[in-house]
């Protein structure tokens, strides 16, 4: 499925929904790794600091184990998964118990190379 020119790297389980990652991840789809790094630098999301690594964990696999240049990188894809659901119980009146559901998610990014 996947050429020698593309690379990947997974992020599981991260601490967050996986909507909000799809805001940040809707904005750097396509473009070039320097420009992606530039802007989730500046979003003022959650979301930014987990796409960030794991876009910094791929990048890096397409140096060490291809041997590609990170400025030839470009974002081929880019998505994230809904993760298991930690199920977390607040008391409340009448010693009812409220369900708090404290989602997760798996971010996947996939880079090629632009030559």
């Amino acid at each position: 499925m996947e050429n020698k020119s593309t690379v990947r790297a997974v992020s599981k389980y991260i601490r967050i929904s996986s909507t909000k990652v799809r805001r940040v991840l809707d904005q750097i789809r396509g473009r070039s790794y320097l420009e992606a790094l530039m802007l989730l630098q500046f979003m003022p999301y959650r979301a930014c600091g987990p796409i960030w690594q794991a876009l910094n964990s791929a990048a890096a696999n397409a140096e060490n184990n291809i041997g590609l240049s990170k400025e030839n990188l470009k974002i081929k894809t880019v998505f994230a998964n809904q993760g298991p659901v930690l199920r977390r119980f607040r008391p409340r009146a009448q010693g009812r118990g409220y369900q708090i559901r404290k989602p997760t998610c798996h971010i996947t990014i996939i880079l090629e190379t632009t030559d």
